[in-house]
């Protein structure tokens, strides 16, 4: 299966990022400071997939100003991850950590070919590393570790690990062991 570097897409609409603002437009007209801080009600960072069906908010029953929320691919535990959990723990306040990845990532059907299909387009390798993997629950618990092993981090108690079922819309807990 071929994993191409280049995404082309003719259906995208070029007018997409003007169609968000418009939307930011109309939801400022009616915005009122909420009055809050950085600091999360809950004391609790999110750590989960950018997949774009897992509406966490909604998954997770948060409002506005309950959590940090920190996605990339994956929801990989990598070096900018401790970092944001790092300052989000030490600078305002997070104790627990909630790790999500989820069912069919498209990270499964990846490797680190991709890097190298990256490098021969661009003439440039990635300094970062796909992190793709083949068993999701074997993932969370890696990424479970990175977060507990980290000395950057002062609360590595309250860390938990779950899939997403992206057809179910509910969360299965992963043993750390």
């Amino acid at each position: 299966m071929s994993t191409s570097a280049s995404f082309s897409d003719d259906s995208v609409d070029p007018s997409v990022i003007d169609r968000l603002v418009a939307a930011n437009e109309r939801y400022a007209a009616g915005f009122e400071d909420p009055g809050m801080d950085a600091r999360p009600v809950l004391r609790v960072a999110v750590v989960a997939c950018m997949d774009a069906r897992l509406d966490l908010h909604d998954a997770l029953g948060l409002e506005l100003g309950d959590c940090h929320t920190i996605r990339n691919a994956g929801g990989v535990v990598t070096d900018d991850v401790i970092r944001s959990l790092t300052i989000s723990q030490r600078a305002l306040g997070t104790r627990s950590v909630l790790l999500i990845h989820h069912t069919t990532c498209g990270l499964e059907s990846l490797t680190e070919d991709f890097r190298h299909e990256l490098e021969d387009e661009v003439g440039q390798r990635p300094s970062w590393a796909v992190e793709a993997f083949r068993d999701v629950d074997q993932d969370v618990r890696q990424s479970m570790q990175r977060v507990r092993t980290s000395p950057f981090l002062l609360h590595t108690d309250d860390v938990r690990g779950f899939v997403f079922d992206v057809t179910k819309g509910l969360l299965r807990e992963i043993d750390p062991a």
